[in-house]
């Protein structure tokens, strides 16, 4: 007997526990099904579990349970990213803890203390992934750092170096001055700052008291200024160009150039150009072959290419020394409050510098362009289609990848140095040694390179090294290339575009059909969460409040492709509710003795009531499949919520009520089935999104089950048990009685108040169906008599229904005038509401000041009053035409 209560808690372990006893997340199940294949995006180990992982996940798994139950060889392969930085990071704090360092170690032992917390600490997430009831096959468990996958690493990079695609190059990068490395954009956090732009005057060589006047924000890196640039076209410099500027506080003679770069509307017109330490700069210094002067060592202290009394400083106690020296010089033009946003490196929480050094790079041009062919001839595509414009901005203009970080903790990079430098890139030292002696003609020792790999590199290979390449394994050659890759909008460029890069490159297919990208999750307020705005919303805390089971039915029903997701616990509270319903939905069943019977026949089914289930039973499951398999996964969700919650559990079990109490041995017989029947359906339909709830029900109300609901068959039925007869006659009952109670609730009619019902111009047809079904309407739309054909009462409200006209007379049952006043008081409200919100969306400050959200959060507001609005005025005019 099922509890009164339904308690997440008690069931969710129990049931994840037991599926993976059973092994019923493995591949292979169906090994005559076809294959269907989803790689996770691998999470850091570092990680823990956040609402963005909790719907990417949630979708994941509603697509590879489906597709499981539907027969097909379902892999969802599951790992984790080594995630170098943040790794390192945390092991590094713990030496501090105990008075140790890195260097003080050493790589070799700091990297044993690296995969000491790995194996006591790391990969938290796995067991929060289970919480949440991720299917994955966890037999199969990667990790990128992990034998096989580093030996894909190996390989590709190698290859890569021998077909001329890996090289090395004098760049600029995004360099992190407290972690000492270079870093992705993806861990370049903007923030807004309140700075200051100085104005500087560099004197024009061999004119007297001329000067042009450059502004910047970062006085110290002037420095390494080699140029001043002016646009070509600009008058007031046009004599100036090819001459020189003498650089303040150096004495180095650095060009005038002309350059488009140059905005003759911003400032003096006039830019000064650092190669070195801007990436604007750094193209305009390529196009006029300028010297590149690095000026930062490391750390971001100044080093020696600068003069002496500035060497060895902090770069912002130089900037202060700057502005003083040049202020003392006479050259400080002005200076003027600015605010402008400043690039942090994410995990140093530093400013980065924009830095030249050699690094290791990739041509991704080369390797871009099979990768836009195949999005282009549709080979993969993106669900929804706008994101494929990104993709193509994105690879169209890509620049070279710089793949080297310096790091201990990583994919050390497989390249070797003779003794002048000569570069040996092998899989191996004794590869590489070997090429190395044949090289000289001698035995030599050789120096590996001490950088790693970028993180992106390896998780670049997921979707094919997970699967045992480079090795010719079963499971490669079965599920490569995958179906779909489910993942937010900001990796499209750092994974996505490197994984069909890759993938088209070493396995000549693209790595999924699918790229289905999904929104961000956001506050209620639209806000995008953050620790320093306090409203981050833990999905482990929802879970422990109010089951797993909600959490994932709230993310699903809120993913409509393209539109942000607007979370509250009051949503989820609302998930929580609904599986409420659903138990005692099964209760209901249970205690009238509704039980599933193997020779049960849905087609066989002789009372209207029960066509009618069936018929939008399989309506429904149309609904579910539609929505799955075109990735509106709010589709599929609300058409359960309203099958279940409305067709199935208000209308079906509350009219079938006569029928289990009549006296009819045969109907009570036929309800009973047809009613645990549907609930079968439905734990099938909804198992997906609210797997433990689902599975607990199968569970309990079949003792007998040859097998777990999470390996059962999906339904699927024919156009033969659709009843559109049934349809028509239920739907007309159901949809009297919805009229009726709403009229009733916007009229303020008591409860308990017994209503005339008169139904004018019916045909014959309505007029027999109101028979057939009084004692439905009687008891449900709370209705004293139904008269057929009257005349319209005094004081009714009407509405039509079908081919009648329905009558309601109430004036013995309300206070007209008061109802009156009170529908104008709610009317004039929402005019107000209306004409707040229509100035502020009217306001061009606002507009160009409030986050896109909060703008977008308006304009729904703006809607939903004007709704309501509608609703109030239509209940008015009925109301008036009483009176």
């Amino acid at each position: 007997m099922l509890d009164k209560t339904y308690r997440p808690e008690s069931v969710e372990t129990k049931h994840y526990e037991q599926w993976e006893r059973d092994g019923a997340f493995a591949c292979g199940q169906n090994a005559d099904g076809d294959p269907y294949t989803i790689v996770i995006p691998p999470p850091n180990v570092t990680g823990s579990l956040h609402m963005g992982h909790a719907l990417n996940n949630t979708l994941q798994d509603i697509l590879i349970r489906c597709m499981r139950m539907r027969g097909r060889d379902a892999l969802w392969q599951p790992g984790m990213d080594h995630a170098g930085i943040a790794t390192q990071m945390v092991v590094e704090r713990q030496l501090e803890a105990s008075g140790e360092t890195r260097a003080g170690l050493g790589r070799d032992a700091f990297l044993e203390k690296v995969w000491q917390w790995k194996a006591e600490s790391g990969g938290a997430i796995i067991g929060q992934l289970r919480r949440l009831g991720a299917s994955c096959d966890w037999s199969r468990e990667r990790f990128t750092m992990d034998e096989g996958l580093n030996k894909a690493v190996r390989k590709v990079f190698v290859q890569l170096y021998k077909e001329g695609l890996a090289y090395k190059d004098h760049r600029l990068v995004n360099w992190d001055p407290k972690l000492e490395t270079a870093i992705s954009d993806l861990e370049v956090q903007q923030q807004e700052i309140n700075g200051s732009l100085w104005y500087f005057k560099y004197p024009v060589e061999g004119i007297d008291n001329k000067y042009l006047t450059v502004a910047t924000t970062r006085p110290e890196t002037m420095l390494g200024d080699t140029a001043v640039a002016v646009h070509p076209d600009d008058e007031r410099y046009r004599d100036l160009i090819g001459k020189y500027c003498i650089l303040p506080l150096v004495g180095r003679r650095i060009p005038i150039v002309a350059d488009e770069h140059a905005d003759p509307e911003q400032g003096s017109g006039a830019v000064k150009i650092t190669p070195a330490h801007d990436f604007n700069d750094f193209e305009v210094g390529r196009r006029h072959d300028l010297e590149m002067i690095n000026i930062f060592n490391v750390n971001a202290t100044l080093n020696d290419t600068v003069p002496e009394a500035y060497r060895g400083l902090d770069r912002y106690e130089a900037r202060k020394k700057i502005i003083a020296d040049i202020d003392a010089a006479g050259l400080l033009d002005r200076t003027e409050d600015h605010t402008h946003m400043v690039p942090y490196g994410d995990r140093g929480g530093v400013p980065i510098e924009p830095y030249l050094t050699e690094q290791w790079y990739v041509d991704a041009a080369t390797l871009a362009k099979p990768a836009i062919k195949a999005v282009e001839q549709g080979r993969t595509k993106f669900v929804p289609e706008n994101w494929s414009k990104t993709y193509f901005e994105w690879m169209r203009n890509i620049e070279p990848w710089c793949v080297s970080r310096q790091l201990w903790w990583g994919h050390q990079i497989p390249a070797w140095y003779g003794p002048d430098d000569t570069i040996f890139v092998e899989e191996t030292e004794a590869d590489a040694q070997r090429e190395a002696d044949a090289h000289y003609g001698e035995s030599v020792i050789l120096r590996r390179d001490e950088d790693v790999l970028d993180t992106w590199f390896s998780s670049g290979l997921w979707a094919f090294s997970t699967l045992g390449w480079p090795e010719k394994t079963p499971e490669l050659a079965r599920y490569y290339p995958t179906d779909v890759l489910v993942t937010g909008f900001d990796i499209i460029f750092f994974w996505v575009a490197r994984m069909m890069m890759l993938g088209l490159h070493f396995m000549d297919d693209v790595p999924f059909h699918t790229v289905y990208v999904h929104a961000l999750v956001r506050d209620e307020n639209g806000q995008k969460m953050s620790k320093s705005k306090g409203n981050v919303i833990d999905p482990l805390e929802l879970i422990d409040e109010y089951g797993g089971d909600a959490l994932r039915f709230t993310l699903a029903s809120l993913a409509a492709p393209g539109r942000d997701i607007k979370l509250s616990g009051n949503r989820v509270a609302g998930s929580r509710n609904f599986a409420t319903k659903l138990w005692n939905a099964a209760r209901y069943c249970e205690m009238n003795q509704c039980e599933s019977r193997a020779d049960f026949d849905p087609g066989a089914c002789t009372h209207k009531l029960n066509r009618w289930i069936v018929s939008e039973l399989v309506r429904c499951v149309r609904t579910v499949n539609d929505g799955v398999d075109t990735y509106r996964f709010n589709d599929a969700a609300q058409g359960l919520y309203q099958f279940i919650w409305g067709t199935y559990c208000d209308w079906y079990l509350e009219f079938s009520k006569p029928l289990l109490m009549g006296d009819d041995a045969n109907l009570k017989a036929e309800t009973r089935a047809t009613a645990a029947w549907v609930m079968d359906q439905v734990l099938h339909l909804l198992h997906p999104f609210m797997p433990f709830i689902t599975e607990e029900l199968w569970e309990q109300l079949g003792a007998q089950r040859p097998e777990s609901l999470i390996t059962s068959p999906w339904p699927a039925f024919g156009d033969e048990l659709v009843d559109e007869g049934a349809e028509q006659e239920i739907g007309w009952v159901v949809d009297l009685i919805s009229g009726v109670r709403s009229v009733r609730s916007e009229m303020n009619v008591p409860p308990s108040a017994k209503i005339t019902m008169v139904l004018a111009g019916a045909g014959d047809v309505s007029k027999e169906w109101s028979k057939t079904h009084a004692e439905l309407i009687h008891r449900l739309a709370r209705i004293g008599d139904i008269v057929v054909d009257g005349e319209a009462p005094k004081g009714a409200v009407q509405f039509v229904h079908r081919d009648a006209t329905v009558m309601l007379p109430l004036a013995d049952v309300i206070d007209l005038d008061q109802e009156k006043a009170r529908l104008e008081k709610s009317i004039a409200k929402a005019d107000g509401e209306i004409t707040k919100l229509q100035k502020k969306l009217q306001n061009q400050k606002f507009l160009s000041r409030a986050p896109e959200e909060v703008v977008k959060e308006q304009k729904n507001r703006l809607t939903e009053e004007k709704a309501t609005k509608g609703k109030l005025t239509d209940a008015l005019e009925r109301l008036s035409a009483m009176i």
